[in-house]
């Protein structure tokens, strides 16, 4: 009889070649995996340098690899220009198999959306929140460059087991609350090492109530966590969404393309070990805040009511999906971004910004005052497209909010809801989405997550 096991345990034995039957590895356990996606995008130039100094003349695994060209799009000086166009003649050298252009969007956005990876599977990325993939019952796990080399050479990696974190959510949010919130809430009360190289499984009637943009914000921001990877149960809302994005790439029938999303699938024994086990009522919870300048210095929004905004952000890989738009075309109906204050919006695919474009949402939020740049990262990493002055402050719906995230350290980035980054954007100071807008936040099961 085999010992019972978490994902992360089921998922690494399936990527290093380990039959379940025989037992899955322990925690702590050293494995050799081979990704099912190797993921990389502006730094891949980098990481071209460091793979040519091990000696092959061509990446191991090509069919594997995604490339993305997302964090500073299009090219703001001519040597971001340049890493591009090395970027460009690495991927035709080496015949890698994705190659995404500027303008399509942020990694994690795309590879969700195309169905490049898919439930149980293991993508490596070269970015820290590659967790992402969560939402999907996937294992991502962001690794630094030097790995990402030795991955292309090698065609895999050692990786060590993660023990598993359990999170159970259980109650209903309240209309202006969101997944955000609650993953604000989760780096308040444990810390932003509270899943230090660990696999942290968020489950539970509230999860299973989310639509699939929510799940992934969750699973993304279990990444400013300290979090290894994340993982969230698929179930038909996911199989029926990639597979349908699936057939559409593929030109695949329905029925096979759902074959394809399910066979990989993997769920955690019921009586599997984990290192901790975690009840939390999200009922009631109230729109939170990251205050300056760690994203688990957390607050309610009420109790930062009322600091004065230049910037409000909304975007990256963790809110700039359609869902999250949505949220901030609602509150700011009827309304305008406040003089002194400015909105930039960076849509995280090129798929959402045509979608709310026909939908009528970039017309009005553009007469409300807000101004969009191309779908990409923007200005999260601090080097493109809405970067901060000294002194200024900004309320964003990134993932962090460090001292110099947003170009100078001599700034203040604060971090919550695209809700409530709109409803400050209208306010020009902090402030709750239902003191400018009294319709609550609908809450849509988006189709891409």
């Amino acid at each position: 009889m085999t010992t019972p096991a978490t994902f992360a345990q089921k998922a690494l034995a399936r990527a290093s070649g380990i039959d379940p039957a025989a037992g899955c590895p322990a925690p702590g356990t050293l494995v050799e995996a081979r990704p099912d996606v190797a993921l990389s995008h502006d730094n891949t130039a980098a990481i071209a340098e460091i793979w040519g100094t091990l000696g092959p003349e061509r990446v191991a695994i090509p069919e594997r690899m995604a490339v993305t060209l997302d964090h500073a799009v299009p090219a703001p000086t001519p040597k971001h220009a340049e890493n591009h166009a090395r970027v460009r003649s690495f991927a035709r050298e080496q015949g890698v198999a994705h190659l995404f252009e500027v303008g399509r969007g942020i990694c994690h956005q795309v590879l969700s959306e195309e169905a490049l990876v898919l439930p149980g599977q293991l993508v490596l990325g070269a970015d820290s929140h590659t967790p992402h993939f969560g939402w999907m019952g996937a294992m991502g796990v962001g690794v630094g460059r030097t790995e990402m080399a030795a991955v292309w050479a090698l065609g895999g990696l050692w990786l060590k087991v993660p023990e598993s974190l359990e999170i159970r959510l259980e109650g209903r949010l309240d209309p202006w609350a969101s997944a955000k919130d609650v993953a604000l809430h989760l780096l308040g009360t444990f810390g932003a090492d509270g899943g230090l190289y660990r696999s942290v499984e968020v489950r539970g009637a509230a999860v299973e109530a989310w639509s699939l943009a929510e799940r992934a914000v969750i699973a993304n921001m279990m990444a400013e966590f300290g979090a290894k990877t994340s993982y969230l149960e698929p179930d038909e809302a996911v199989f029926s969404t990639l597979a349908a994005a699936l057939s559409e790439r593929l030109g695949l029938g329905r029925e096979e393309a759902a074959e394809r999303v399910r066979a990989d699938a993997l769920y955690p024994d019921p009586d599997a070990v984990y290192h901790a086990q975690h009840e939390i009522d999200i009922g009631g919870l109230e729109p939170r805040v990251a205050c300056p300048h760690t994203v688990d210095a957390t607050v309610p929004v009420s109790e930062v009511a009322g600091v004065r905004v230049d910037q409000a952000f909304i975007g990256t890989c963790t809110n700039g999906r359609l869902e999250d738009l949505e949220a901030v075309h609602r509150v700011l109906a009827g309304n305008r971004v406040a003089a002194g204050t400015r909105m930039v919006i960076v849509p995280a695919s090129s798929r959402v910004l045509e979608e709310a474009a026909h939908r009528g949402w970039v017309a009005d939020l553009v007469a409300a005052g807000a101004v969009f740049g191309p779908p990409g990262c923007g200005p999260c990493m601090g080097n493109h497209l809405g970067v901060l002055a000294p002194g200024e402050v900004c309320i964003s719906s990134a993932n962090r909010n460090f001292q110099g995230r947003m170009g100078t350290r001599d700034a203040a980035i604060y971090l919550a809801s695209p809700a409530v980054v709109a409803a400050s954007a209208v306010a020009g100071r902090i402030a709750h989405p239902a003191e400018v807008c009294r319709r609550e936040l609908r809450r849509p099961v988006e189709a891409v997550a």
